[in-house]
């Protein structure tokens, strides 16, 4: 099964990555093959931990390129917008998650084992959001005000998150929320004014 030597390390991981984000997206973690993976690439299983070696491993590189693409969407949502910066940022959120609602929530559904730390580049990705959103902040909160934006924007993540969240699982339609994306918002601006 293995054509071990057609592809060299860096081509066999993007590879598995590709493939494995696509059945990401279309799948999700809960129902994610590794061995469906290395199948539809050609290479067997071993092939995939050799290259990663954990499972960890493997998701940890498939969410990274799903955090990649949700930063480079952020980035292009705003870029060049001059109006309502913040609306924007909490539309992006809402507008990726839908789009990309597998991979999205694959983010959140994986777990590390409790020993095992992530890696440098992963918290790299992860920060590369965090550090757009305290930028927004920083751009409307009063100068005096610009130290709170760190613990803001992990507050408003967490706050625009599960408004997201319960949106997509369908709590909020319980709940008889009719406009999710705008009590985000709300939320947003009701804390920044604060």
């Amino acid at each position: 099964m293995g054509r071990r030597s057609d592809h060299s390390r860096p081509e066999l991981r993007e590879m598995i990555v590709a493939e494995g984000h696509r059945q990401m997206l279309e799948v999700g973690f809960a129902r994610f093959s590794a061995r469906e993976v290395a199948k539809r690439i050609g290479y067997s299983i071993g092939t995939i931990y050799n290259v990663f070696g954990t499972y960890e491993g493997l998701i940890l590189a498939i969410n990274g390129r799903t955090l990649d693409l949700w930063r480079d969407y952020l980035e292009a949502r705003l870029a060049g917008e001059h109006g309502d910066r913040l609306k924007r940022a909490v539309d992006a959120y809402f507008e990726f998650a839908v789009v990309n609602r597998h991979a999205w929530a694959a983010l959140y559904d994986f777990r590390l084992p409790d020993d095992m730390e992530p890696p440098e580049s992963y918290a790299r990705q992860v920060t590369a959001i965090f550090e757009i959103v305290v930028a927004e902040l920083v751009a409307v909160l009063p100068p005096e005000r610009g130290g709170e934006a760190p613990a803001l924007a992990r507050s408003l993540l967490a706050t625009v998150h599960g408004h997201c969240f319960f949106t997509m699982n369908g709590t909020f339609r319980i709940l008889g929320e009719t406009d999710p994306l705008a009590a985000a918002l709300a939320r947003v601006r009701e804390a920044v004014r604060g």
